[in-house]
C-alpha cells in the first residue's frame, strides 16, 4: 500500500491532514462545521448500530464485548465489504484518514473498524 490508514478527531483535523478524509461516525460531531472537515465522505452505513453505540458509552469495561459486536456487525453488513474494498483502492494512492469524535484514540469503534479494514 501506498498510503497509511490513519485516524484522526475530527476536532484535531487542520490542512496539514493529508490524504482522504473519511468520517465514520453516525452522529455528526458536536460543535464541528461542515467546512472544517471538507472535503470528506461520511460512512454513516458501516458505524455501529444504535443498540451497541448505546451499549458501548464509551466505558472502557464495555469494549471488550462491543468490539466482538461490532466486529460481528460489519462482517454480516454487505456495505462494509464494498467500504473495505473502496478504502483499499484508496491506499493505493494515498493515505486514508478515519474522522471520528470518539474523545480516547484508544477505546473507541474506529479501533475495530481500522483492524477489519486491515484483514
Amino acid at each position: 500500500m501506498a498510503g497509511k490508514l490513519l485516524m484522526i478527531r475530527a476536532y484535531d483535523i487542520d490542512d496539514t491532514c493529508q490524504g482522504r478524509r473519511i468520517l465514520v461516525d453516525r452522529l455528526w460531531p458536536r460543535g464541528i462545521k461542515k467546512e472544517s472537515l471538507e472535503p470528506f465522505e461520511w460512512a454513516k452505513e458501516i458505524t455501529p448500530s444504535t443498540q451497541i453505540r448505546k451499549f458501548f458509552a464509551h466505558k472502557a469495561e464495555n469494549f471488550e464485548k462491543f468490539s466482538k459486536l461490532y466486529l460481528e456487525e460489519l462482517e454480516e453488513n454487505p456495505e462494509a465489504e464494498k467500504f473495505k474494498i473502496h478504502v483499499k483502492n484508496i491506499l493505493k494512492t494515498e493515505n486514508v484518514i478515519l474522522i471520528y469524535a470518539a474523545k480516547d484514540p484508544e477505546i473507541n469503534h474506529v479501533q475495530v473498524l481500522k483492524k477489519f479494514l486491515q484483514e
